[in-house]
């Protein structure tokens, strides 16, 4: 456990960021899941939509650090191979 008031102070902080950062994967988490329903139904307009809302929160999670900017690149890869696949 934290001795100092420092160390007491930066574990809050810590807490803090690490609350935050979760909510904010879930978030991520949320969105992908929301474009792949859509593929599942087919509909390539609507999972276009959902993509297209789905890649800017990705990219502003992965600024901030609680994604690494490799894995956004993957995740928003993957779901658009998967888009573009419904309309061929």
């Amino acid at each position: 456990m934290a001795n100092s008031k420092q160390a007491r102070k930066r574990a809050l902080q810590a807490e803090k960021r690490r609350a935050l950062r979760s909510s904010q994967r879930t978030m991520v988490r949320t969105y992908v899941k929301r474009v792949l329903k859509a593929v599942e139904t087919g509909d390539h307009a609507r999972s276009m939509e959902e993509f297209q809302k789905a890649q800017p929160i990705i990219d502003r999670i992965a600024d901030k650090d609680a994604l690494s900017k490799k894995k956004a690149a993957r995740l928003k890869s993957r779901l658009n191979k998967r888009v573009k696949a419904l309309a061929a």
